[in-house]
């Protein structure tokens, strides 16, 4: 698979970042963070990912806007997005997380061991849905050739029904092309 899968780490705090940075290392995912939810939108536009972990409090736009907006785009609605949150257990914030579209919710401290085994599972389906997405491109390539095989095969056979003089040789050099892929 040519393209590796990323995973985007949203948070206000470059400390918070570095840690998520660390925790996700010998993953296969490469880690890209922003300080912001302006910045993860904007990175969004630009690149694919497997997963998201977001801050859910930041300032300016929280995370609960910033995975509204993310929602609402046709090309990100899909992204899985985990929330990550230093505030107390408040179940009304968990819910709020979860009616924006988030998959979980977990309050910092989080268990390392757990928040990578959530990032493997989102990764291992991002790069299923790639293998997929190659198979079903190369399916389509195949039934197009086949197509134009059967066609090139279909009109061999018209040319030699007309018994035209040189009818055999123009259905042979239509088999040629087909055999060639032409």
């Amino acid at each position: 698979m040519a393209e590796r899968a990323k995973a985007l780490l949203v948070d206000d705090r470059r400390d918070n970042l570095m840690a998520l940075e660390a925790i996700l290392q010998g993953l296969p995912v490469q880690a890209v963070a922003v300080e912001s939810g302006e910045a993860a939108l904007k990175q969004l536009l630009v690149d694919d990912f497997a997963v998201i972990l977001l801050d859910a409090q930041m300032p300016n736009m929280d995370g609960f806007e910033t995975a509204s907006h993310i929602k609402r785009r046709e090309r990100t609605r899909h992204v899985p997005i985990l929330f990550l949150t230093a505030a107390d257990r408040d179940a009304q914030l968990a819910l709020r997380g979860y009616a924006v579209g988030a998959v979980d919710y977990l309050t910092k401290p989080f268990d390392p061991w757990v928040l990578r085994a959530k990032v493997s599972i989102f990764v291992e389906l991002w790069n299923k849905n790639q293998l997929l997405k190659a198979q079903t491109e190369a399916n389509r390539e195949r039934d197009a050739q086949w197509a134009r095989l059967t066609e090139l095969v279909d009109e061999a056979a018209r040319v030699l029904r007309s018994g035209g003089p040189d009818a055999a040789s123009d259905a042979l050099d239509l088999l040629e092309k087909a055999r060639w892929g032409q």
